[in-house]
């Protein structure tokens, strides 16, 4: 009796096991449809077949939930960021009254230029750089879809690279999935084989 209950909870973990690995398999394979002609019934992978509408829902969700181009932006010019540009601003115009100012003109009124250019972009430079910025999201939000960008880069990505990537990120879980069906299985075996055994 006892063997009988073993070898039911036995294949029912092995079933059990099988079929989650199938179901894994099947969020991807087969990449391209495979016609059935006698039910005229097409079978293709999950994942293959709404690759462009989850493309399209990845590239809405980075957008709205995750980044947008305004935050990009602001990132990449903080405060620190400000200083390093106005730092940068000054000794390009130095080096331009240097290069392009006749060699007649004295050292010391050259001087006086640089200096009074310095002293605008320490008192104005701030502001015209939050200017810059401002444009530049306005123009960055008008011109750039972050979400379009996220949705072509997925759509061209091949069905094999994209099954390698979601499987290497979520290989545990995944891994998860198919011993906790064995185990369901198992747990079910045992279940039908007291109902089997006592009826």
């Amino acid at each position: 009796m006892w063997l009988k209950l073993l070898i039911l909870a036995a294949i029912g973990g092995i079933i059990g096991w099988i079929t989650n690995i199938l179901a894994i398999k099947l969020l991807f394979r087969p990449f391209d449809p495979i016609n059935i002609p006698i039910i005229n019934f097409k079978i293709q992978g999950l994942i293959p077949k709404r690759k462009a509408e989850i493309a399209k829902s990845i590239g809405e969700t980075v957008e709205t939930e995750l980044l947008s181009i305004e935050e990009i932006i602001d990132k990449l010019i903080q405060n620190n960021n400000k200083e390093e540009i106005l730092l940068i601003l000054k000794e390009k115009i130095t080096e331009i009254v240097a290069e392009h100012l006749p060699s007649i003109v004295p050292s010391s009124f050259k001087g006086m230029i640089v200096s009074y250019i310095d002293d605008i972009i320490d008192k104005e430079g701030e502001a015209l750089i939050e200017e810059f910025i401002e444009k530049m999201v306005d123009k960055g939000t008008s011109n750039i879809e972050l979400s379009k960008m996220v949705e072509d880069k997925i759509n061209q990505f091949e069905m094999e690279e994209l099954e390698r990537i979601v499987v290497s990120i979520a290989k545990t879980e995944l891994r998860h999935i198919e011993i906790l069906g064995g185990i369901l299985g198992f747990i079910i075996g045992i279940f039908q084989g007291i109902i089997i055994l006592f009826l």
